[in-house]
């Protein structure tokens, strides 16, 4: 079972090219911090404007550097089945714990195609799969009949959770059970879908604050549920303004605010605006990260 918080990773970015020194201290910070996991290369990551090699790179790099330390599941996923199936088949090969798997954005496949592309890449690899559904960015939707249907494939054991619909965790967990992992993609919601039948959180917050994170989980895991809300209030106002404008666009500005990279993302993507940067800068000033 994952559970608990799995940092979405930023990719630091310095002149337009991978920036490995922030990257490995950026690691080395959520590794002391006691998150579950990681996540490189997902949509946070910038992963759609990351050359094929980069995001090789970055993979094997990450794997390499949390070895015995933290878990770390590879974003392998793309719009095409074979270029999905092949990052999966090298997270595989570089050791990775599980493959996360967004669903093919842009071009809009039907519940079948959904199930032979995700049901292609299980039967090509030996990797645990988690599902990313996110509708709201790639404009198609993984239903519950078709979840019920690829979890019955042996390695599709989880799926991460990006859909604001609360009312999902219970329906899954009377579906599926226990035993299929529910990773919620909404920080602003991580602690109401624990509650809902959740197991966590694939975080995007965590790459800023992720000791109140893991404190929160942590909270939530012991039952200490009076704990967990305190500190989910905390996170209250830093979860709305990350989101602000388009991910991972406030999360690199915050990043670099409290030094861990800089700001610089990949067209088309640019800097937030004014009005933004004001609420980004008072969320951290209230949490005296600045």
């Amino acid at each position: 079972m994952f559970k608990g918080v799995y940092t979405a990773l930023v990719t630091p970015l310095e002149n337009n090219k991978f920036d490995e020194k922030s990257f490995i201290e950026l690691l080395e910070t959520q590794i002391k911090a006691g998150v579950s996991g990681v996540v490189p290369c997902g949509t946070t990551g910038e992963s759609p404007t990351l050359s094929y090699e980069e995001h090789h790179y970055i993979i094997k790099l990450c794997i390499d550097y949390c070895k015995d330390k933290v878990q770390v599941l590879a974003g392998t996923g793309s719009n095409s089945t074979d270029e999905a199936l092949a990052t999966t088949q090298y997270a595989q090969e570089c050791g990775a714990d599980a493959a996360l798997l967004v669903t093919p954005y842009y071009n809009k496949p039907s519940q079948q195609g959904l199930y032979e592309h995700f049901k292609k890449i299980h039967d090509n690899t030996d990797i645990p799969i988690i599902l990313y559904n996110i509708p709201g960015r790639c404009m198609v939707n993984i239903s519950m009949e078709l979840l019920v249907e690829l979890a019955k494939l042996s390695r599709i054991i989880g799926v991460k959770d990006a859909t604001s619909d609360l009312t999902l965790p219970g329906l899954v967990r009377k579906e599926l059970g226990e035993g299929f992992c529910q990773l919620s993609g909404e920080d602003a919601t991580m602690l109401a879908f624990n509650i809902a039948g959740g197991h966590g959180c694939i975080s995007v917050v965590a790459n800023i604050v992720p000791k109140l994170c893991v404190e929160m989980q942590s909270a939530w895991f012991a039952g200490n549920i009076k704990k967990a809300q305190e500190i989910q209030e905390k996170l209250v106002e830093i979860s709305q303004v990350l989101f602000c404008e388009t991910n991972p666009v406030p999360v690199k500005y915050a990043a670099s605010l409290v030094g861990l990279c800089s700001a610089e993302l990949r067209l088309p993507l640019v800097l937030p605006g004014k009005e933004s940067k004001d609420k980004i800068e008072l969320a951290l000033k209230n949490l005296n990260l600045i």
